[in-house]
């Protein structure tokens, strides 16, 4: 699971989130930013609050006395697929590195490639997708 700075940093390079059953977030708070959420509609699911803003809501006792949560307060940790998906076909490859320490993303980059390296496929998703990202 990436790191909730790096996915602070992607939502911040323009990754839009339309939240579904299955992806983790973050409250993005100090007392609760280590705490990863699972959104399901048995749990947590979506919806529209009374002013119109999106929101994500608790059902029932399962998380302490939450009621609900604006969706701008929560940070997506996006799953290696989703990274994958978000990057479209820009995303070449995903190998292990040579020493077999991490892994490497090969990035299209126009008529050339770039290889993002990160000790976890995850992080080198995401590094890839911060590039991807900010050449838009």
């Amino acid at each position: 699971m990436i790191d909730i700075d790096v996915a602070r940093r992607l939502r911040a390079a323009g990754l839009d989130w339309e939240p579904r059953d299955g992806d983790r977030f973050a409250i993005d708070t100090e007392d609760l930013r280590e705490e990863t959420f699972l959104l399901s509609s048995m749990v947590i699911e979506p919806g529209i609050s009374r002013s119109g803003g999106k929101v994500l809501r608790f059902n029932g006792t399962t998380e302490w006395a939450l009621d609900s949560v604006e969706e701008g307060e929560v940070v997506w940790i996006p799953r290696e697929d989703q990274l994958r998906e978000a990057l479209g076909e820009a995303f070449l490859a995903l190998r292990r590195d040579p020493a077999g320490t991490g892994f490497v993303v090969d990035l299209a980059r126009g008529t050339d490639s770039r290889a993002i390296t990160a000790p976890y496929a995850e992080d080198a998703l995401a590094g890839a997708l911060l590039v991807h990202l900010s050449e838009d």
